[in-house]
């Protein structure tokens, strides 16, 4: 009885945003496959739409150059399904998503493609952050000057976790591109949408919507101040404090050990 009551005041106090201002953005986090945490986000959102907010949402879920395909699904798709259909890459699990979508499609939220191509990523990878963003974008986010230090370590950790502490670090090393090149996109679509709507929403995975290292590091500061982030997390002890304004804790998702699969991959 006594762990259940420490079990609801620990769920309890995690949702409790630390910041009482209205965000002007609000980082949505995920982990991509909780279908618990798909649908926790949906009502905070809901919730917050309801309340006045009217944000453009920008979605990791969908690649940059297919913005001229998500703009024309917009203009002729009334649900999700047929929206999917004409601008969402093969890759991601569409149905946690399709409640979003058409949330979106009925309220007539603009919908902002936001990450770099698999492709692109690679690039960032093999030739660092040049070979996947223009000169403009480099520039306009100091990427011409050293990383911080403290998002390069981050960075660091998340990859190798991410892989169960399996890679070599030189390789993980290489994988930094692929997550900042994302970041940095990111915050980009993020300021063109606060040019389209009075506010903002990102959707996107935990990793992205950290308030330490994620996409709020590369906005400009008047921006960052007004931003709210959210950690969708299936246990509390996968977070620090720096991590999130708010952390939702969610029943886990029933999955394979993902780091067995990983480890398997290894000795082929």
């Amino acid at each position: 009885m006594r762990h259940a009551l420490l079990a609801a005041l620990l769920l309890t106090f995690a949702a409790l945003p630390v910041r009482a201002a209205p965000a002007t953005v609000l980082m949505l986090g995920e982990v991509h496959d909780n279908a618990a945490g798909h649908a926790a986000r949906l009502e905070l959102l809901r919730a917050r739409v309801d309340a006045g907010l009217r944000p453009a949402l920008v979605m990791e879920q969908f690649d940059r150059e297919h913005q001229p395909l998500l703009d024309a699904a917009q203009k002729a798709c009334a649900d999700a399904d047929c929206l999917i259909a004409k601008a969402g890459r093969a890759d991601w699990d569409w149905p946690l998503y399709r409640p979003l979508i058409q949330f979106a499609l009925d309220r007539k939220l603009p919908l902002l493609a936001a990450n770099v191509s698999r492709d692109d990523a690679a690039r960032a990878m093999r030739g660092g952050l040049a070979s996947a963003l223009d000169a403009a974008t480099l520039r306009q986010f100091h990427l011409d000057a050293p990383l911080p230090p403290d998002i390069e370590a981050a960075q660091l950790t998340s990859v190798m976790q991410g892989h169960c502490n399996l890679l070599p670090e030189a390789t993980a090393r290489t994988m930094i591109g692929a997550q900042l090149a994302r970041d940095v996109w990111m915050a980009k679509t993020v300021l063109d949408a606060l040019a389209l709507s009075p506010d903002a929403v990102l959707i996107a995975g935990n990793g992205h919507v950290r308030r330490d290292v994620g996409v709020i590091r590369w906005l400009p500061e008047a921006v960052a101040r007004r931003s709210e982030s959210h950690g969708f997390v299936e246990a509390a002890a996968d977070t620090d404090a720096a991590e999130f304004d708010v952390v939702h804790v969610v029943p886990p998702q029933s999955r394979p050990d993902p780091c067995e699969a990983f480890a398997k991959q290894r000795r082929k």
